[in-house]
């Protein structure tokens, strides 16, 4: 079963989801609204999207991306 990971712009989720790849997290995306699809004129990079991941991998996922570990680069 997946859990949501993240919520935003289909860009942001774009590159999120090639992140977490590296790190051998199976992320997939999914358009938060369906009608939304059906708007030829809308820029599909802003349509609103989420992250899934799966629920096995999530606490690891939150790790990487949203823990700060004090480390500066």
């Amino acid at each position: 079963m997946n859990k949501i990971f993240f919520t935003g712009d289909a860009c942001k989720t774009e590159l999120l989801v090639v992140m977490l790849e590296k790190h051998d997290i199976a992320a997939t995306e999914e358009f938060v609204s369906e009608e939304l699809r059906e708007h030829e004129d809308e820029d599909e990079y802003n349509r609103e999207t989420r992250v899934l991941v799966p629920e096995a991998d999530y606490e690891r996922a939150r790790r990487l991306f949203y823990e700060d570990d004090g480390k500066e680069f």
